[in-house]
């Protein structure tokens, strides 16, 4: 039996994977736990899973911060620029005494105190990303978030995109300063960019998403193991739906599901008072899952407004899902086997919206076009198109047929033997 120390940031999208995973490593006899933000204990221990508070405490209750990380030009800046970085001593200081008793550790994208525990301590270190857009491979490159402009720069081919890169790691080298310094302190080189080819480990980097997304790459960084996705919820898919819920499913034909995951639901506006309008217009029911949002007016019978229900319960029971394109969401909406309408906020969601796009499954409208006219003319394109149905249908099958838990603890054991 080994122990194994899971680490990671984010929201449920980022939290509910690492979860499944620690799970699946206990039942084969190991002893795992998770290192994240305070928010989450609860969350974990009521799993019996040991929890340990890792800051910085990214807490998705603060809205002030989640509206700021949400951002879709400087989001992805002002999280690593002004919230990780600059907390690497912290991070440092909680993550590096529970590895020091531990066998393995494995860390997601924003554990940057990782490689340098790492190359302190010699402990056995994976890293694990859950969305294509952690890796660089030229021929497929990922959509970063960003101006318009950039996306124009990256359809240019590979010679473009290869600028860009080294652009980014220009523009972004003052950012992680403190990684550096703290890294001088210790007695270690400088290292390379924690968001470039400095975030790898040397042993193992695990892609936890389909090749339905991304296949794998020629320049992906060595020792990649591409397993598919790994989901949580549905462990939950034996309980029975409130009551509520569950005569409104059966009463009529499948819904329209509108969510916003449980970051870009902070920042919803208006998303949810098109959403309805564009479903009433199209004489659609639909379901609204709202998080602390609170209910459009005047909502009629053909449309029912939720705070929060398990993906893996309703999503196979919509006629199609509108969403964020957060990974968590999008492996939920894929293996659903249902066409998707995405309206992506900030990080991966455009990268992730862009390759479901291309898959044949989905349409994307931009956030700033999200109108209850524009939503109805892209719901009735979607549901109107068997092509695209059909499409969804065969990625469902697709996902449902991976091992994504099964072959990531599989290769993590085989790290553990070498």
């Amino acid at each position: 039996m080994a122990r194994i120390l899971l680490a990671t940031f984010g929201s449920l999208g980022d939290i509910h994977p690492t979860i499944a995973l620690a799970l699946a490593l206990r039942a084969r006899g190991h002893e795992a736990a998770i290192a994240t933000s305070e928010p989450y204990r609860s969350k974990i221990t009521a799993l019996g899973l040991p929890f340990h508070a890792m800051r910085p405490n990214l807490s998705p209750a603060d809205e002030a911060m989640v509206r700021r990380i949400m951002d879709g030009s400087g989001g992805s800046e002002y999280l690593m620029r002004e919230l990780v970085f600059p907390n690497v001593r912290d991070m440092h200081a909680d993550l590096a005494p529970l590895a020091a008793g531990a066998d393995l550790l494995v860390t997601s994208e924003l554990v940057c105190a990782a490689p340098l525990i790492a190359e302190q301590t010699g402990v056995p270190w994976a890293f694990y990303s859950l969305s294509p857009i952690s890796f660089f491979p030229l021929s497929d490159p990922p959509l970063l978030p960003g101006p318009p402009g950039t996306h124009f720069i990256q359809s240019l081919g590979p010679t473009a995109n290869r600028f860009f890169f080294n652009t980014a790691k220009l523009v972004s080298h003052s950012w992680w300063r403190p990684v550096r310094q703290l890294r001088r302190e210790l007695g270690l080189p400088p290292g390379r960019s924690p968001m470039f080819e400095g975030k790898f480990s040397p042993r193992l980097n695990l892609a936890l998403f389909s090749s339905a997304l991304q296949v794998p790459q020629p320049d992906w960084p060595l020792h990649t193991v591409q397993t598919g996705f790994l989901f949580h919820d549905e462990t939950e898919s034996t309980r029975e739906l409130p009551a509520a819920v569950g005569e409104f499913l059966a009463a009529g034909e499948p819904p329209i599901v509108f969510t916003l995951g449980s970051a870009a639901v902070a920042l919803a506006g208006d998303f949810y008072a098109s959403s309805s309008q564009a479903a009433q217009s199209l004489g659609r029911r639909a379901l609204l899952l709202l998080g602390k949002n609170p209910p459009p007016p005047n909502l009629p019978a053909s449309i029912l407004a939720w705070d929060y229900l398990p993906y893996a319960q309703i999503l196979h029971r919509a006629a199609a899902t509108v969403h964020q394109a957060g990974v968590g969401t999008t492996a939920q909406a894929l293996r659903a086997g249902r066409p998707m309408l995405v309206v992506p906020f900030a990080h991966d969601q455009f990268d992730n919206a862009a390759r479901a796009t291309r898959l044949g499954v989905a349409r994307t409208v931009r956030r700033s076009h999200y109108t209850s006219a524009r939503v109805a003319r892209e719901l009735a394109t979607l549901l109107g198109t068997p092509a695209i149905t059909s499409r969804a249908a065969e990625a469902g099958q697709r996902i449902r047929a991976e091992r994504g838990i099964e072959t990531a603890c599989e290769a993590l054991e085989r790290l553990l033997t070498r």
